[in-house]
């Protein structure tokens, strides 16, 4: 009997950024300069106040498992601050990273076969983890027609209503965002379409002149993933949260403590703290915002003349279809000039191969190199089919 006979999971498309990592990583290691665009997290670490309060937690008798009713609270009073929504603390569910999060609410609020509606492009981990758990998945083809993003109109036009919809604002990998009329629109569609909505708003706090807004501003029921691996520059502490109706909270809490157990204590404690540094936070975003218009100024000049502006997040999703229509081999080829860039397949299996994300959150100097080496392939002729 061989190996694969003992096989039978299904499989799921690898994070082909994560290829391009690996390849960064040991050119880097070989002495090569490579500019990091590949992986969306802000290379700046987290505010010093969070630093702090992660050293006095270490010195602190052993940390087990545990749940911070505190950091829970204060989550709670962030919607209250920030968007004017109640949120009751018992419905804050802390989970380890968004991820965590969305794999809690796919597994207790949907059963095998529910159809889950999402954008495509999109953020990989929907499509793959809800193929992995036997949800089936319903692509929604959002281009530039649609700024790359979901409106009432699509879900209003799906013949068969999906038992969910996944939305994100800002997006990943384009950086699109719904204004908060066309998010009421599209709540008030999935109310009367009996759609259970998932509001994926990780990048909030990100967003340069756009409006945002919540969606449980606009209904209570709708379900709300975040983290702090964005805004609050924590990618690594592996900590996020969702925020349930209170009538579902027994259920998914059930199924996170199952599957995950708890939060990373440590990161609970730390995390408190970055509420208490607004500027410190908010500051780097400013640094995005420069980056994003030396891109936008350049890209074209550098052979990316067709690019959507992002109103938030930190991508830029570019269509290189004139000089290939094989985004991964691209991406590798860039690795030779001295970038690393994520494959569009990535985020869309249909049309990804013609279009490349960068993320423009790393350091400014880093940015305007990028420019530099792009720009001097593209005088050089430099393309790959």
């Amino acid at each position: 009997m061989t190996n694969d006979a003992f096989t039978r999971g299904i499989d799921v498309p690898p994070f082909y950024a994560g290829q391009i990592a690996r390849d960064a990583a040991r050119l880097a290691r070989a002495g090569r300069e490579i500019i990091p665009m590949h992986f969306g997290q802000p290379t700046l670490g987290p505010p010093p106040a969070v630093l702090e309060a992660a050293q006095r937690a270490l010195s602190a008798p052993a940390l087990g498992y545990w749940e911070s009713d505190d950091l829970r609270e204060r989550i709670a009073r962030h919607y209250q601050d920030t968007y004017g929504v109640q949120v009751l603390p018992e419905q804050v569910l802390l989970t380890s990273g968004a991820s965590a999060g969305l794999i809690g609410i796919f597994t207790s609020i949907f059963r095998s076969g529910d159809k889950i509606a999402m954008a495509r492009p999109g953020y990989p981990a929907y499509r793959n983890s809800l193929n992995a758990l036997q949800r089936a998945v319903v692509e929604i083809e959002c281009g530039p027609e649609s700024g790359f993003q979901l409106t009432a109109k699509h879900i209003e036009s799906l013949p068969d209503a999906p038992h969910g919809l996944i939305v994100a604002s800002p997006s990943n990998p384009t950086g699109a965002v719904i204004s908060p009329a066309e998010l009421r629109a599209i709540v008030e569609v999935c109310r009367d379409r009996n759609i259970r909505l998932i509001s994926d708003e990780i990048y909030h706090g990100i967003t340069y002149g756009a409006q945002i807004q919540t969606a449980l501003a606009f209904d209570p029921e709708v379900l709300i993933v975040n983290s702090f691996s964005k805004l609050y520059r924590m990618p690594g502490w592996r900590l996020g949260w969702i925020v349930v109706p209170p009538n579902h909270v027994r259920r998914v809490q059930s199924h996170l403590t199952n599957l995950f157990l708890t939060p990373p204590a440590l990161s609970q404690q730390a995390a408190l703290a970055a509420f208490d540094s607004p500027d410190d936070l908010h500051r780097p975003v400013s640094t995005y915002a420069r980056n994003r218009e030396i891109l936008l100024d350049a890209l074209p000049r550098a052979n990316f003349p067709r690019i959507t502006t992002p109103e938030g997040a930190f991508y830029i999703y570019a269509d290189v279809s004139h000089v290939t229509n094989d985004s991964l081999a691209y991406c590798k080829h860039l690795l030779n000039v001295g970038v690393s860039m994520a494959p569009g397949i990535d985020f869309d299996l249909v049309n990804g191969n013609r279009f490349v994300r960068m993320s423009f959150a790393g350091a400014t100097v880093q940015i305007e190199r990028a420019v530099e080496l792009l720009a001097g392939q593209a005088a050089g002729g430099g393309s790959r089919k």
